[in-house]
């Protein structure tokens, strides 16, 4: 067998790898002498008939196993032998010639097939403890506690019905139906609502126009939908509900005692108060974390930077690019709405692409010389939360994923990365550093201007694009991982 290098340019390799007949032949003698023992043919014993025959039945589609194992183990072996590791599965290419082809399942020909991939980049860890973040801390006061608990106990509160007309943070019940240019649409309507009048739950202005109302009053309220409304055949659009009122209420005091806890499940205030302090500062600890890891991935995005297989990039800014076409459409918006032109958004995220990739690949690196597993008992767990997410269809996900190994591969990588960050923070210098809630919810410099200011020799990536919406979701997802 002859393994010959016809390409080495960068990241790329082409392998070119021919298996002379002789050796094709060697290779069917040795699968028809081990299947003379196996198959049963009319007219002879087991074992008993002859070579010739067995190669006239079955020569062609032993053969073409023989082709398929080699397509199927020798790009592993090769890449083993070479020590190199490709950044995805190797393109393999053979002849389409049917004649040839045909010739080289009656073993009259060599066969010879080539392999094309992009390796992974040798990456050198260096020192990491040069490394230095701040880490921000939110020191959560007891009045906070005080009044988050009572955002939570607001549905515990006791209405009372009310004669007299609403007012600001009265309940009322009313029934709707909402139309746009005389047109009902999906979602516009509900019977039995009860709505705390100031509490912001409803469209803007939409609740001050019941102000007043009383019991078996009918009123028309005009709203305009917010423009960033979620859905987009609504947003911005001008509508008119007609609206009856069923019922008003006025709210009763509200007292955070054990009484008032126990409607809730639970069995006393400090009980309520503790759960709402540990929720915050899971919460809390949760941002503090997307900040360090931030801090730490723009650390290393400064001090690594080599090739990255194109292929990774082109898959992760088809994903990237997608998304943000997707945003746009439910957005009704274009790329100038959002003073920028599809070239220059294509250029961004190219680079936000390239640096997710990279620092995918730095992290992996890192996690292996590190030691860093992922347990059975983890992916379990992770699996166990993802299949929760589909009440009804556990059993469907259940059975995709056990089939699906490359799915399962998908939920191992965010495990993995997380605990390369936890080993980062045990080697890196962290220092903490109390800060106010609103200082903390602040948005930092998103992954996007980091990665346009990676690459500031391309001087029209310099304009701002503003993209807040794809921004922030491009930020958030580096937080919850790479990409990789």
């Amino acid at each position: 067998m002859q393994v010959v290098e016809t390409l080495n340019e960068g990241l790329k390799r082409e392998i070119k790898v021919l298996v002379p007949a002789g050796d094709m032949e060697a290779r069917l003698s040795e699968k028809l002498d081990d299947a003379k023992d196996k198959v049963r043919l009319k007219g002879f014993r087991p074992g008993k008939a002859p070579a010739a025959l067995l190669r006239k039945m079955y020569g062609k589609s032993l053969m073409a196993e023989i082709v398929n194992d080699l397509l199927s183990n020798k790009p592993r072996e090769i890449l083993a032998e070479r020590g190199e590791k490709s950044a995805t599965q190797p393109e393999i290419a053979m002849t389409e010639d049917e004649k040839e082809a045909e010739r080289i399942l009656a073993g009259q020909a060599d066969f010879e097939f080539s392999m094309s991939y992009e390796i992974v980049p040798v990456i050198e860890v260096g020192d990491l403890t040069g490394i230095s973040v701040t880490r921000p801390v939110v020191d959560i006061p007891d009045e906070d506690v005080e009044k988050q608990a009572a955002r939570v106990a607001e549905s515990a509160r006791d209405y009372s019905t009310k004669d007299g007309a609403a007012e600001s943070g009265d309940r009322v019940t009313i029934d709707y139906a909402g139309s746009i240019d005389g047109e009902p649409f999906e979602g516009g309507a509900d019977n039995g609502a009860k709505l705390v009048l100031g509490s912001g739950n409803f469209i803007p202005g939409f609740e001050d126009q019941l102000i007043g109302a009383k019991a078996g009053d009918e009123r028309t309220v005009k709203v305009t939908f917010p423009e960033d409304y979620p859905a987009a055949h609504l947003a911005g659009k001008e509508a008119s509900f007609a609206v009856t009122v069923q019922a008003v209420e006025t709210a009763g005091e509200l007292v955070i005692d054990d009484e008032l806890a126990k409607k809730l499940g639970l069995e006393s205030a400090e009980r309520l108060r503790t759960i709402v302090r540990e929720q915050m500062e899971s919460q809390f600890g949760a941002m503090t974390r997307q900040k360090v890891k931030r801090q730490i991935l723009d650390a290393l995005d400064n001090d690594y930077k080599f090739d990255t297989p194109s292929k990774l990039v082109d898959a992760e800014f088809n994903n990237i690019w997608n998304q943000i076409l997707k945003d746009l459409q439910e957005a009704g918006k274009t790329f100038e709405d959002e003073e920028t032109t599809e070239d220059a958004a294509r250029d961004e995220y190219r680079r936000l692409a390239e640096r997710r990739v990279r620092l995918g690949l730095l992290l992996s690196e890192i996690g292996e010389k590190a030691g860093v597993t992922v347990t059975e008992d983890e992916l379990q767990r992770s699996l166990y939360n993802h299949i929760r997410q589909y009440p009804g269809q556990e059993q469907q996900v259940y059975d995709f994923f056990r089939n699906n190994p490359d799915a399962v591969a998908n939920l191992r990588a965010p495990i993995f990365e997380e605990k390369v960050i936890d080993h980062l923070l045990a080697t890196i210098k962290v220092e903490d550093k109390t800060v106010t809630r609103e200082e903390l919810m602040a948005d930092d410099e998103d992954e996007l201007a980091t990665a346009k200011k990676a690459s500031a020799e391309d001087k029209d990536a310099e304009k701002p694009a503003k993209k807040k919406a794809a921004k922030k979701k491009a930020k958030d997802e580096e937080a919850a991982g790479t990409g990789e």
